[in-house]
């Protein structure tokens, strides 16, 4: 693999992409085979950050939605996503990744707490920082969580990797006439109310100059052609159409 244009990156997985072909929960192939994915982009000599979501266990919007407190249903959204990062966490250190776990709520019996000098020194020292329990605030998505994050690490891209292999103007699984963008503006992607990440993540982004790469991360080997510049992807930045 030749070497990325990146020093450090964030790349954001949904925890729907940790289920494979199950309904529910976490597949345990399916993470071997993205931290395997992880492993060859780290290998090149890149920094990496992971943000997980937890919808494969419980989303706190779907909660609310069916009557649940919002807050508390975020809250227990968090508590998935800390369970997706211990599984990312086993997966990668099987296969000789040392990886640390941070979580936005405390919780020091199986990770440490969100301590920004503490994971740069961890990515200093070559391993992998898990960000999890989003931001630890209810009423924020994961992809916000990202963002946060991408910006406190300093991290040169944020890489989301989802089912689809890019951002359209339509839904894709719905419209068979719906075209890929390349290239997209933050400020195009706010005006037009793209689905790329929801709102205060765009501008968060926006703000502090972080490009975000949405690509799909289902196909094996993908996050290296991505990284090499050669996979299918859209990328969002203030340099966009």
């Amino acid at each position: 693999m030749s070497k990325p244009a990146y020093k450090r990156i964030l790349l954001k997985l949904s925890g729907e992409a940790l289920m494979g072909e199950q309904a529910f929960g976490i597949d345990p192939q399916t993470v071997a085979r993205m931290a395997g994915e992880v492993k060859a982009a780290k290998e090149t000599g890149l920094e990496i950050c992971l943000v997980i979501g937890g919808g494969n266990i419980f989303r706190g919007m779907a909660g609310a939605a069916k009557g649940m407190d919002r807050a508390q249903a975020d809250y227990m959204g968090m508590l998935a996503t800390i369970m997706n990062a211990l599984a990312m966490q086993n997966a990668l250190e099987q296969i000789g990744v040392p990886t640390r776990v941070q979580s936005a709520i405390e919780m020091d019996k199986v990770c440490e707490p969100v301590i920004r000098r503490r994971a740069e020194r961890h990515l200093e020292k070559g391993r992998v920082v898990i960000f999890a329990a989003g931001v630890g605030a209810p009423y924020f998505t994961t992809d916000s969580g990202a963002a946060l994050r991408a910006a406190e690490m300093k991290c040169d891209a944020l890489l989301k990797g989802t089912s689809v292999d890019g951002v359209y103007n339509a839904d894709p699984k719905k419209d068979a006439n719906a075209v890929r963008y390349n290239h997209l503006s933050f400020d195009r992607v706010l005006r037009d109310n793209l689905k790329v990440m929801d709102a205060s993540a765009v501008a968060l982004c926006r703000d502090n100059d972080i490009p975000i790469v949405v690509f799909t991360i289902r196909e094996q080997g993908n996050l290296a052609k991505v990284l090499r510049g050669d996979g299918v992807s859209t990328t969002v930045s203030n340099q966009g159409e």
